[in-house]
């Protein structure tokens, strides 16, 4: 292990994505078995792997800042490469939300730490956004990951440890922030030059925000025992709704996307393709239609199939010594 981390560059940021995709791949199969007669030793394995991911995943990041604290520092002041630190809390409270199955009170820590965290990138991250001078070239959905993504995530964490006003203040922060980014991305859609082929990938992170969204929100609604009857049941479906045309606008764009041959930065669709059969299964819990039911099994069977290909390719650039490039000696 060693001596190929010694021939390769230091882990990117953006692994963190893959540790995200397990996890919030392991919470959608949790929420199936209670669905559905899927198997819960499925779901457990899921889960038990997607902890192992982020420990690996954590454990290089900080062997980072440790051994290649230059390679760290470039890649904070990058404007794209640093959203994806955002993905290190992000992940932690994913993985808090994981290890309550076992054990409340140490999954009650990583939440807080994470939740910390994620205060504290978001801040920094979103304070350069303020100050101007971006490289219109260079915004991205990843932009969202910082703020709307961390804070989305922190709400349904908080809701899971009931702790649902916490929850709800976290969330007005992730929907207000992706209201305001998401007009600037568009604007520079329309504005600017098309997005290089290596930035493409990063556009799987524009389906996250209406269902992680909608997944915190449910998470805050089951917290606070709501019914779905009500208002709460309208905002469920629309951020659904809204997720579903997200899908299908990165359909049409997948053959533009995928000009950039696969790279560990394709998990970026990862995490909302499995937070969509996911609202969409906690919606179906909650009474909805038949309809309702089949459309979240066909969304779970599709982000199995998704995220396993996911796996395949990342383990066949594994395989074959691409996962990460040669390091280049000087």
């Amino acid at each position: 292990m060693y001596a190929w981390m010694t021939k390769h560059e230091p882990m990117p940021a953006g692994f963190f994505g893959i540790a995200v995709g397990t996890l919030a791949l392991g919470g959608a199969w949790r929420v199936a078995a209670k669905l559905w007669e899927v198997p819960a030793f499925a779901a457990s394995a899921l889960t038990v792997l997607g902890l192992v991911v982020w420990a690996a995943v954590m454990a290089m990041y900080a062997l980072k800042w440790v051994a290649h604290r230059e390679a760290a520092r470039k890649e904070w002041q990058h404007e794209v490469q640093s959203s994806f630190v955002a993905l290190a809390p992000v992940s932690t409270m994913l993985a808090a939300q994981a290890l309550k199955l076992w054990s409340h009170d140490l999954g009650l820590a990583l939440f807080v730490a994470g939740a910390v965290a994620q205060i504290g990138v978001g801040v920094m991250l979103h304070g350069r956004l303020w100050q101007g001078g971006r490289n219109a070239e260079l915004v991205t959905p990843a932009i969202y990951l910082p703020t709307v993504a961390a804070g989305f995530v922190a709400a349904a964490t908080a809701a899971s440890f009931d702790l649902p006003e916490l929850a709800l203040m976290f969330f007005g922060s992730g929907a207000l922030s992706w209201l305001a980014i998401e007009s600037k991305l568009l604007n520079r859609a329309a504005l600017a030059a098309p997005t290089a082929p290596a930035l493409r990938p990063t556009f799987g992170v524009q389906l996250a925000p209406p269902v992680v969204g909608g997944v915190a929100w449910m998470a805050i609604m089951n917290s606070m025992h709501v019914s779905l009857a009500g208002a709460a049941g309208f905002v469920a479906y629309a951020l659904l709704g809204y997720g579903l045309y997200q899908a299908l606008l990165l359909l049409r764009l997948l053959p533009w996307i995928r000009a950039q041959a696969f790279a560990p930065s394709y998990w970026a669709f990862s995490f909302g393709v499995a937070a969509l059969p996911t609202l969409a299964m906690l919606i179906a819990q909650h009474g909805g239609p038949l309809w309702e039911h089949e459309l979240a099994f066909a969304l779970f069977a599709a982000a199995n199939g998704v995220i396993g290909l996911l796996f395949v390719k990342t383990a066949a650039l594994l395989w074959e010594g691409k996962l990460l490039p040669a390091r280049v000696l000087q």
